[in-house]
């Protein structure tokens, strides 16, 4: 990449474009922080690098769709769902958990976002810097293990590079999941009908803020921690009790992105109730030192999803009956009023709720 930050006025050079040996030129677009904050940079960084070059694969759902996962048919009765994510996280452990229990929980609820919630298998690779302490990766590693157990999978396969010192920091992890549904049995993130019941179910901004808070050396309390945990029996529990139409987990960007993406997708408007939303007091409170919006930060242990009206108290009932969807509300209605926009009811008035822009929480998941 071109590095400009000391380029001065008087340091400018004149060039005609032409691409040096990197493969790039003076005036190519450089990637930034905020190309990978989950907002609108991000997705159109996505389009011009990915679904531009791969989209024409066949497949139920495929890399145009950008849902939480891919779903490809292997015979006459079932398809397989395959995901895959990247984590980066600053610092490495955390209040709640840590990176490899992230890494872990990522990928089994981006499976069971596609409502495949029984993973057959996942796989991890870890990208790590000469010179971290074997027992920091022995330490990510077995807190893999027991997320495992939790959700009920096992890394099958993997591979290990080493960086040199310096290179980067400290320790990535990359990985994939793979699930077997019915045909035809997966769950859409562009799924939402007019009169759905939209649901959250847990307290929203719980991740970021806490490793906001953490990272910045703020003491809010013990109460602020991490979110992180596999919900694929959650999502077990829910789609055994009713309808669901629509599933997506609200990571980078949060709760707005993804309300957004899903009315965007269906060609729906969106209503939400914002003293329906769950958002604990720690997080209420630490986002207003802060100055961040909870609904516009990372949630890694939390579904929304939208349901069938007839089915909402049912499926709202069966998400509270497990410890780890006792918060769930229902939050919101699917409408056919102001398509692919979400507009929030403060109480006081209305007005848009729109995807945050720009590079806000780095390195959270």
């Amino acid at each position: 990449m071109t590095n400009t930050e000391n380029v001065g006025e008087d340091d400018a050079v004149e060039t005609d474009g032409d691409a040096n040996s990197d493969g790039y030129t003076d005036d190519d677009e450089v990637i930034t922080h905020a190309h990978g904050a989950g907002g609108g940079q991000m997705t159109e960084l996505v389009d011009a690098v990915a679904v531009s070059q791969f989209a024409d694969a066949a497949a139920d759902v495929g890399l145009a769709a950008l849902d939480d996962g891919s779903v490809q048919p292997i015979d006459d009765d079932h398809s397989v769902v395959v995901t895959t994510d990247s984590h980066v996280v600053t610092p490495l452990f955390f209040r709640g958990g840590d990176i490899g229990r992230l890494a872990v929980s990522g990928t089994v609820n981006d499976l069971a976002m596609m409502g495949a919630t029984e993973p057959l298998a996942l796989t991890s690779s870890l990208i790590i810097e000469a010179g971290t302490p074997q027992t920091t990766v022995e330490r990510v590693t077995e807190s893999m293990r027991e997320a495992c157990e939790e959700a009920g999978a096992t890394v099958t396969t993997g591979d290990t590079k080493v960086m040199g010192s310096g290179e980067m920091d400290t320790l990535a992890i990359n990985t994939t999941g793979v699930a077997v549904v019915p045909k035809g049995g997966h769950v859409p993130d562009a799924g939402l009908s007019v009169g759905d019941r939209l649901i959250v179910s847990g307290t929203v901004g719980d991740h970021g803020i806490s490793l906001l808070s953490e990272r910045e050396g703020f003491d809010f309390g013990g109460d602020l921690e991490s979110d992180v945990q596999p919900v694929n029996d959650l999502v077990r529990a829910a789609m055994d009790a009713g309808e669901v139409t629509a599933m997506k987990d609200p990571t980078r960007g949060g709760l707005a992105t993804v309300l957004n993406e899903m009315a965007s997708k269906a060609d729906v408007g969106i209503d939400v109730e914002e003293r329906s939303v769950p958002v604990s007091g720690p997080v209420s409170s630490a986002g207003e030192v802060l100055g961040i919006e909870p609904f516009d930060v990372a949630c890694e242990g939390v579904v929304v999803m939208g349901v069938a009206s007839e089915d909402a108290a049912d499926v709202l009932d069966a998400l509270r009956d497990n410890p780890k969807g006792e918060d769930a509300a229902i939050v919101g209605e699917v409408v056919d009023d102001h398509t692919g926009q979400v507009v929030l009811d403060t109480g006081f008035g209305r007005r848009y709720l729109s995807p945050p822009e720009g590079e806000q929480l780095p390195r959270i998941c």
